[in-house]
């Protein structure tokens, strides 16, 4: 008996370290129905999360006075999106994207959240623009049907140095609205996922907040500059030059 009781007690203490789900009766009785139909609730906003559609037009205003751009990937249908992520790495055909030749372009993609991009892609880009004012000069590129490989199909295309893009987080069973951030040194097609660097769970319900990812992800875009590379050659040490600048 005190070995079971200390099973629970171990299981409860590991349970308040995160909201995830940790085996929520330890002791293996049924479930009990708030859990169940808290469960049940979670699952359903990921579920929503994944099939939503980002309100672009609505997006496009919340990033004014930005200018933006729209493009779409060969995933021309959601159910297409989710069963092919290569078509969703790639251009539209026919997509006519301009020349920008910019040091940094931001895309904004869809992703397996809609909700995440909506909730926290425009604060984010206004707190980026502070701290990288450059940016304000060039558009900021929507993409419809968007894998994270798809930015560097459009930086190739503009002729961009460096992109960002900011995506919807596959959703989980506690947060259903995270961003996605992931910055790409010389875009081209064809890349590995190890030439990028990656700042998740940018969202409101204790991850990274708007103007904390804007530090890390401008921090970032310096480095990979002083560098010349990102991705597993550029090691993510914005935390200790905060508290080297805070001293």
């Amino acid at each position: 008996m005190d070995k079971a009781r200390g099973k629970v007690a171990a299981f409860e203490a590991l349970a308040r370290l995160t909201p995830a789900r940790v085996r929520l009766d330890a002791s293996a009785r049924p479930v009990p129905l708030a859990d169940l139909m808290a469960f049940q609730e979670d699952h359903a906003a990921a579920r929503d999360a994944i099939h939503g559609r980002v309100g672009w037009d609505a997006l496009a205003r919340a990033l004014a006075p930005l200018a933006t751009l729209r493009v779409a990937s060969a995933a021309t249908e959601r159910a297409v999106y989710l069963r092919r992520p290569d078509l969703g790495r790639q251009l539209a055909a026919g997509a006519d994207l301009p020349r920008l030749d910019c040091p940094l372009l931001i895309v904004i993609g869809d992703g397996l959240s809609a909700r995440g991009v909506e909730a926290n892609a425009a604060a984010l880009v206004a707190a980026l623009v502070v701290r990288l004012p450059e940016l304000a000069e060039v558009p900021v590129i929507l993409a419809e049907g968007a894998r994270v490989a798809l930015g560097d199909a459009i930086g190739a295309a503009t002729g961009a140095g460096m992109v960002l893009m900011l995506i919807g987080e596959r959703p989980g069973l506690t947060v259903a609205d995270s961003l996605g951030a992931y910055l790409t040194l010389a875009p081209r097609v064809g890349l590995r996922d190890s030439a990028r660097n990656c700042v998740s769970n940018i969202h409101g319900h204790g991850g990274l907040g708007p103007e904390a990812a804007a530090d890390r992800l401008a921090w970032l875009v310096g480095a990979a500059r002083q560098l010349g590379a990102t991705g597993v050659a550029l090691k993510d040490e914005s935390g200790s030059a905060a508290a080297l600048q805070a001293d």
